[in-house]
C-alpha cells in the first residue's frame, strides 16, 4: 500500500470522524433547545396556575386566588316540600371557585375568598334573586300572593342570599311554598342534622 492510499484513507477517516462529531453536536444542541423550551413552558404554566386570581377564565369578579380559602356550607332547597338535590352531573363542579362535588348535592365547597352564592347559582344556570328561583329548563318559582320564596342562613331569615359569601359550617335553607312556622322549624332542624361532606 502506498503513501498516497494511506493518506487518502486517513483523510477519509478524519473527514468521517469530523462529520460524525459535527452531526452529533448538532443533534445534542437541538435536544438541549427543545428540552429548554419545554422547561420554560412548564415553568410558566406552573407559575400561572399557582397565581390564578379573579382574572383567570371563569373566575368571579372580586374573588381571591384559588386556594385562598376552603369553606363548606350545608344547603337545603325545598320547593313545595320536595327536596331539590344538586347531586346530578349537571350540578357538579361547574367552577373551580365554588361548587358541589363527589356526587354530593348538599355541601357547597368554596375555594377562594370573595365568592358569593349568586356566582354559584350562575355557574349552575339557575336564576336566583330575592323574588325568583329559576331552573335551567325555565321553570320559575317566584313569590306571589299564594307562595313565597324564603331564605334562611344559620336559622335566621334573610331577604336575599345572592351576595352572601359563605363561611365554614354555614347552614343555608331556600324555601318556596306556603309553609307553616312548624314546617319551617322542621326544615331548619333537618338542615342542622345534615352532614357536611369535606
Amino acid at each position: 500500500m502506498g503513501r498516497k492510499e494511506r493518506r487518502d484513507r486517513e483523510l477519509k477517516r478524519d473527514s468521517y470522524a469530523t462529520k460524525h462529531s459535527a452531526e452529533k453536536k448538532k443533534h445534542t444542541l437541538i435536544a438541549i433547545g427543545v428540552i429548554s423550551l419545554i422547561a420554560v413552558i412548564v415553568g410558566y404554566s406552573g407559575y400561572l396556575f399557582l397565581n390564578m386570581t379573579e382574572t383567570a377564565p371563569g373566575g368571579p369578579e372580586n374573588a381571591g386566588a384559588l386556594g385562598s380559602e376552603h369553606s363548606h356550607a350545608a344547603l337545603l332547597v325545598k320547593i313545595f316540600g320536595d327536596t331539590f338535590e344538586f347531586s346530578g352531573p349537571a350540578f357538579q363542579i361547574k367552577s373551580s371557585w365554588i361548587h358541589f362535588e363527589g356526587r354530593d348535592g348538599t355541601t357547597i365547597h368554596k375555594h377562594a375568598t370573595g365568592v358569593d352564592l349568586g356566582y354559584l347559582f350562575d355557574t349552575l344556570s339557575i336564576g336566583l334573586d330575592d323574588q325568583c328561583f329559576i331552573f335551567p329548563d325555565g321553570k320559575q318559582f317566584c313569590s306571589n300572593e299564594d307562595y313565597e320564596l324564603k331564605f334562611f342562613i344559620n336559622g335566621e331569615q334573610v331577604s336575599d342570599i345572592s351576595d352572601y359569601d359563605i363561611m365554614e359550617d354555614d347552614k343555608i335553607l331556600i324555601l318556596y311554598g306556603a309553609e307553616t312556622l312548624e314546617e319551617i322549624e322542621a326544615y331548619l332542624l333537618q338542615l342542622d342534622n345534615q352532614d357536611l361532606v369535606k
